[in-house]
Parts: C-alpha cells; sequence; structure tokens
C-alpha cells in the first residue's frame, strides 16, 4: 500500500472521494471542495498473462484493492469518515464476468474462478473483431467504422465460442467501473461512458440496437432484454441506488449511504479533470498519456472521422459528444523500447539509486545536457520511432501493426539509451499529432492539448509534445487529475455541483502552458513525414508477404 498526504488539518471539512483503477493499481484520493488532494493511497493489483495477448485480472482483488484505499485515504487526509460528501469511480475498460449471486467466472484457459476480468488490452478478441468489422453494421459507423478487440462484443463473442458454458451461466457482464458501482451500492445501472463507448449502445437514441446483436451472433443479449449487459443507462454522476451498502460502507469504513456516482472508463475521468482548463470543453483535447494513450475531442454536433472512436453522445461531457482516439501502448511503448538496449540495465539501477523511474531518470539526463526541452529533439538524429507495439488504435484501426526502430547501431552506452528515448518520445507525439490531423480533416479542430496520466507528468515530456504536435499543452494544478476527475463526478452525485460541467470548470485550475518552440517546427515537420513513411512501408510490406 502507497500513500501520501499534505500536511494541515481538515478534519470539519466536507470531501469527496475518487476511485481510479489502472491496470496496476486502485488507487483512492481525498479531495476538498476547491480541487485540492489531501491524501491519496494506492494498492498494487495483479496481471495475470496467458497465451499469446491474453490479459486477465481479478474482481475480489480489485474490490479488497478499492475498499483498502479508500480507508487509507481517508485515514491520512484527517477527514471524518462522516464528512465524505460523495465517491466516484473510474476503471479501464476491462470485461468483468460474474456467474449467480455475483461469484466470478474463470474467463480463460486456466479455469481460475479468481481470474474473471478480461483486461481492455487483451487481443485475444481480434478475430472476432475482424468477422464483426466484416459485417458493416450501421452501429460501427459510432466506432470510428471499425469495432477494436478492445471492446466488450468482441471479447463476448470470444467467450461464447471458446467458453460456451462461462457465456451461458453469466449474470452479468460489466465493466468494470460498472461493476465497482454495482458492488458499492447494488445498483445494476451501467453508465453511458462505459456502454456507448465499448458496447456499441446508442446513446444519442438511449438504446441498444438488437440487430447488431443477431448479426454477430450474441442474439440471446437481445432477446433477454439487454439484462445482462444494461437495462437501465445513465449518465456519470448520477447517484446510484441509495448509495453505499451496508457491507460496503463497513469494508470501506465509510458511512452507509454514502452517495456514489455512476463512473466511467479511466481516460476519460482524466478529461473530466483537465479539459475545462483554459477555454473549455469544446475547445480542448483531452490526453491521457499512461499505460496506453487516450484522446479526448468534445463537439457540439455529432463528427464521423475515420478510424477514430465515436461520435459518443453524453459519454464524457453530458450533452455533448465525444470523439476517442490513442494508442494502446504509449508508457508500455516506452517501457518497452527501453528495455531492448544494452544500457538499460545499468541505467535501470542509476534511476533506482537516484529514486526514479528509467523514463523520468532519463528525461532529466536530457535537460541537464541540453540547453532546453525542445532542443531535447536533437539528441534523437538518425533515430526514429514508430512505437505502435500493440497495433495501432488509431487513426487506422489496426491491431496488426507493429512497432518500428530505425537507426540503432552497436552502441551500448547510456548516451545511445538516451537518444532511443527521445525518438520514442517524439513517436508518441507524432501519433497523437497523426490523430488530430485525421480529426481536422473532418471538421473537428482543437486549440490546446489537456494533457494528464502518470507518464505525460513530466515537463520534458510536456514540451516534446507541444513541439511534436505544434499546440500549446495545458497542465492542470491538481496532481493527479484522474482521481480529480472521478472526485468530480462524486460531487455531481452528492448535489456539491448542478452538472458534471460546471464542476469540471470548478475543479480543473491551470498551473502551467508549454509552447511549441518555432525554432524545432521544421524538424518536427521532416521526422514527422519519416514517421509517415515509415507506417506506410510497413504496412506495405505487411500486405505484399501475407
Amino acid at each position: 500500500m502507497n500513500s501520501e498526504k499534505n500536511n494541515g488539518n481538515h478534519s470539519g471539512e466536507r470531501v469527496v472521494i475518487g476511485v481510479d483503477v489502472g491496470s496496476g493499481s486502485a488507487r483512492a484520493g481525498v479531495f476538498d471542495l476547491s480541487g485540492e488532494m489531501l491524501a491519496h493511497a494506492s494498492q498494487e493489483i495483479s496481471l495475470f498473462r496467458g497465451p499469446e495477448n491474453f490479459v486477465e485480472q481479478s474482481s475480489r482483488e480489485i474490490w479488497d484493492a478499492v475498499c483498502n484505499s479508500i480507508k487509507s485515504a481517508v485515514a491520512l487526509s484527517g477527514v471524518a469518515p462522516s464528512s465524505v460528501a460523495g465517491i466516484g469511480f473510474d476503471a479501464t475498460c476491462s470485461l468483468v464476468v460474474l456467474g449467480e449471486g455475483g461469484e466470478p467466472l474463470p474467463v480463460g484457459p486456466s479455469g481460475d474462478p479468481d481470474r474473471n476480468i478480461i483486461v481492455w488490452m487483451d487481443h485475444r478478441a481480434t478475430p472476432q473483431a475482424e468477422r464483426i468489422n466484416a459485417t458493416g453494421h450501421p452501429v460501427l459507423k459510432y466506432v470510428g467504422g471499425k469495432i477494436s478487440p478492445e471492446m466488450e462484443t468482441p471479447k463476448i463473442a470470444w467467450l461464447k465460442e471458446n467458453k460456451p458454458d462461462v457465456y451461458a451461466s453469466a449474470w452479468q457482464f460489466f465493466d468494470l467501473a460498472d461493476f465497482l458501482t454495482w458492488r458499492a451500492t447494488g445498483d445494476l445501472a451501467r453508465s453511458v461512458c462505459t456502454v456507448t463507448c465499448k458496447w456499441t449502445y446508442l446513446a444519442h437514441e438511449k438504446r441498444w440496437d438488437p440487430d447488431y446483436f443477431h448479426t454477430i451472433g450474441l442474439g440471446e443479449l437481445a432477446d433477454e432484454g439487454f439484462r445482462r449487459i444494461g437495462e437501465r443507462v445513465v449518465e456519470p454522476g448520477t447517484p446510484c441506488g441509495n448509495g453505499l451498502t451496508a457491507q460496503a460502507a463497513e469494508q470501506m469504513g465509510l458511512p452507509a449511504g454514502t452517495p456514489v456516482a455512476a463512473g466511467m472508463i479511466d481516460a476519460h475521468a482524466g478529461g473530466i479533470g483537465t479539459v475545462g482548463v483554459g477555454s473549455g470543453a469544446i475547445n480542448n483535447l483531452a490526453y491521457v498519456f499512461g499505460t496506453s494513450s487516450c484522446t479526448m475531442t468534445t463537439t457540439a454536433t455529432p463528427a464521423f472521422v475515420p478510424g477514430v472512436w465515436g461520435p459518443y453522445y453524453s459519454a464524457m461531457v453530458p450533452g455533448l459528444w465525444l470523439n476517442e482516439g490513442g494508442q494502446s501502448a504509449a508508457g508500455a511503448a516506452i517501457k518497452q523500447l527501453l528495455s531492448f538496449h544494452p544500457a538499460a540495465v545499468e541505467a535501470t539501477e542509476q534511476a533506482k539509486m537516484a529514486g526514479w523511474s528509467l523514463p523520468v531518470f532519463l528525461a532529466n539526463l536530457a535537460l541537464e545536457r541540453m540547453p532546453s526541452a525542445s532542443a531535447a529533439a536533437k539528441l534523437a538524429d538518425g533515430m526514429h520511432v514508430v512505437p505502435e507495439f500493440l497495433g495501432n488504435r488509431a487513426p487506422f484501426a489496426d491491431p496488426h501493426s507493429r512497432a518500428i526502430i530505425v537507426g540503432l547501431g552497436m552502441e551500448s552506452d547510456l548516451d545511445n539509451l538516451l537518444s532511443l528515448y527521445i525518438a520514442g518520445l517524439c513517436g508518441v507525439g507524432y501519433g497523437l499529432r497523426q490523430i488530430i490531423e485525421a480529426q481536422a480533416q473532418m471538421g473537428v479542430n482543437i486549440e490546446k492539448i489537456a494533457i494528464s496520466g502518470g507518464a505525460g507528468q513530466h515537463p520534458l515530456v510536456r514540451q516534446l509534445i507541444a513541439d511534436t504536435c505544434g499546440y500549446t499543452v495545458l497542465a492542470t494544478k491538481a496532481s493527479e487529475p484522474v482521481l480529480l476527475g472521478a472526485a468530480i463526478l462524486g460531487a455531481v452525485a452528492a448535489q456539491l455541483a448542478p452538472s458534471v460541467q460546471d464542476a469540471m470548470e470548478h475543479f480543473a485550475v491551470l498551473d502551467k502552458q508549454y509552447q511549441p518552440d518555432a525554432h524545432f517546427s521544421q524538424l518536427h515537420a521532416r521526422r514527422y513525414e519519416a514517421y509517415k513513411r515509415l507506417q506506410y512501408s510497413a504496412k506495405q510490406i505487411r500486405d505484399e508477404l501475407q
């Protein structure tokens, strides 16, 4: 259990709690009503990796980690449990499978019921996704034209085909955020965010499309009235049930009845926690740079962008449309990239001695060696990286694409590792630029990028994102904007704010801006063209050799 608190006596304050379940940990943060985080705590959770691209988790373990994190964060904050006005949850878009009575069911070859979650990054359902895409069903218009194996209907189709007994005996299929609100309150309501973005719910029409489910071989779900995937769908921030059940309250150390908000996907919580700064949601692109990366662009009217998920109605900001892009591997891609280098082991030891992760160690080193963060791009001279280790999520929706590394020699020193790191960061930035340009071609324009996520916290990273994309990057004062986004939902459920949009503008406070450096625009323009040529050539080679 990791924890941190701010100094001061907060015993008399009203507070809200944000809970974030990521790929590797469950975290809880306690926030006052100005948006300041008073304390936070986290607990690691297991990732079980199986054959090929199988990645699984345990809903029991995650729930215990959530409760422990909340208890610890409240204790550290110094507030009385009775001061907690509301709770909001966010989580990865992972599929939770439960049998009768809420008992977990095994989703993989291990047969272990405690491995009952197919994690978002699991790509076992790629054949099912491709088969669904071949139908050309009209519902696919609202996922950028192609469904992803990271979404839930391909995963459920995989279960039906490979574990028919589990599929038949499943009582509920949950997105992880909806599992958490059910576990906390007993309410089976689903969030518009989760089911619209990952399950093909048509929020603008307030309905599921039965024909889609019959077309893809999951007609039973429609014939049952969608009782296993969500009969009632509500907007994020809507109060669930009667608040915390007595059992959940005891596990968390909070009063029964504490309001609990309908939750959302973790990246979207990061959007809620940041995108309201400056000129507001419609003008800013929310960029969540974590293990994966997500882009959220808000529009007043629907925009259809090939290869970019959506448009989704009310999926992030109620009443507005959302387009979602990003990459399946971002921070994880940088970690993978560095692991290949001969100097990585020694550099990792140096980083540990300094109390940093390897990427932070390298980012600090780049700032020490170069006159500015922007000038660090020169360190990548001759080296180019397309970091698509887990495919291209957007704008090509190509799960088969893979990473490209150009320019590596026989060097085995720290300098060369640093060059590779900078080339990788530039590659992440060019991937973001490609999504922004694809959206602009369809009339979706932005003014600035609002950044969040653990991999996007370092000043070097933020400056290079600004330079590679050519847009100002905004950073908020919140050290944990994803947790803040979840807490904002809790504030709305507790009626401390009239709407999500009002709460966003109140809680998100601008901290720093990173302007693109014009002196390096031509350098990045040339490198970006090289990035696109490498992408194109790799796909051409793959297609020719298949």
